[in-house]
């Protein structure tokens, strides 16, 4: 069962789990994208100086045609890729009906020089596998079809000694193409899976378990200037007379408060937020897609009451406080942070009112919240 599970995932998974790959499979897109939108550019480099060539080159006439529909395809995929997004399903379509016109070019190739057995089209059926990180099933269907249409094609148009040793040569290198896809995506997407852990490490407090300082201040300026978003609400979160805790139970005991509150925020809040420790006692949930100030409202409140409730501290007299400022973004802040100094100043209105646990920011003034 462990050999079958492990060739399924080299066949399915580029060699790792299921979930493993789900959570890389943007960053292959990613990578998939600038490798070949550099390609592009190099095939419109390449297509340019076969035509020219071709213009003035006899024996290179006769391939004049593919040379210019090689260029202007080139062209109108550089476009393309200048324009997508890096992670558009849209680009990956074209990649592969790139790589299916790079199959097409070297059977035409195949084809104006029957009495020569096929060369162009067999190293494309080895290299160009190893530029393409997806599921490696489909890149071995795109490899068999491809074979399978060439041998076709060829059949009909080479002498049957020539086309023998076509079929000789095809069969084998569509297998060794196909296994290099597996190889070269495995290794590669095994390179993702460790940057991955090595960026989890990097942008992951080591108290809570939430992301740190950097990865917020990353993550929000990220959201923030995506040109298509234009909502969402910040909460800066911090503990009431922290110090007294540390200074009469020791630091042990305040740490022990940071993780069972970062626990409790992790439990809370999901991929709709970004939930963080900004340092020392301070926590930050940036609430996405949203500025509706009920809903700013009820998530203040549920992290109040869920501190007092499930975080316990040293003092059997005390219930665990948490303080709050609140900014609510329209879309007007460009950077980190702008929507920060807001809710910080919401959040001093808050520590010096003892009557409220969380402020709205606002232009003119700060609204107290009870």
């Amino acid at each position: 069962m462990k050999f079958l599970r492990t060739v399924r995932n080299y066949l399915l998974y580029c060699g790792i789990e299921k979930e493993e790959y789900k959570a890389l499979k943007r960053d292959a897109y990613v990578s998939n994208f600038e490798v070949w939108r550099v390609l592009h550019c190099m095939m419109t480099f390449v297509f340019l100086v076969l035509f020219i060539f071709s213009l003035f080159v006899d024996i290179m006439a006769v391939n004049r045609v593919f040379y210019l529909s090689g260029l202007i395809y080139s062209i109108g995929g550089t476009c393309f890729f200048f324009a997508l997004k890096k992670y558009s399903l849209v680009a990956q379509f074209i990649i592969y009906l790139s790589i299916s016109l790079l199959f097409l070019f070297g059977a035409f190739l195949s084809s104006n020089n029957p009495n020569t057995p096929a060369v162009t089209f067999i190293a494309f059926i080895i290299i160009t596998p190893m530029f393409m990180i997806d599921k490696p099933y489909f890149m071995a269907i795109e490899l068999t079809a491809a074979s399978t249409v060439f041998l076709i094609w060829m059949h009909a148009v080479k002498p049957l000694e020539i086309w023998r040793i076509d079929c000789g040569n095809i069969i084998p290198f569509t297998v060794v193409g196909i296994f290099i896809h597996i190889i070269a995506n495995s290794i590669r997407i095994k390179e993702f899976v460790l940057r991955r852990k090595i960026n989890i490490q990097k942008d992951t407090d080591e108290l809570t378990g939430l992301h740190n300082k950097a990865a917020l201040t990353r993550l929000i300026n990220e959201y923030l200037e995506d040109e298509s978003k234009n909502s969402g609400i910040m909460l800066l979160l911090d503990f009431d007379r922290f110090k007294s805790i540390n200074d009469n139970y020791g630091h042990d005991a305040g740490d022990s408060v940071i993780k069972q509150f970062g626990a409790f925020l992790g439990e809370q809040f999901g991929e709709g937020e970004i939930t963080g420790r900004f340092g020392g006692d301070e926590f930050i949930v940036f609430v996405k897609d949203t500025n509706d100030p009920e809903t700013a409202e009820k998530t203040a409140k549920r992290i109040v009451e869920g501190a007092a409730e499930r975080v316990i501290i040293p003092d059997p007299d005390r219930k665990m406080s948490v303080s709050i400022g609140i900014a609510l973004y329209h879309g007007e802040e460009k950077n980190y942070s702008e929507i920060f100094k807001k809710a910080d100043l919401a959040l001093y209105k808050t520590k010096s009112d003892r009557t409220v646990k969380y402020n709205f920011y606002s232009d003119t003034i700060i609204k107290d919240r009870k």
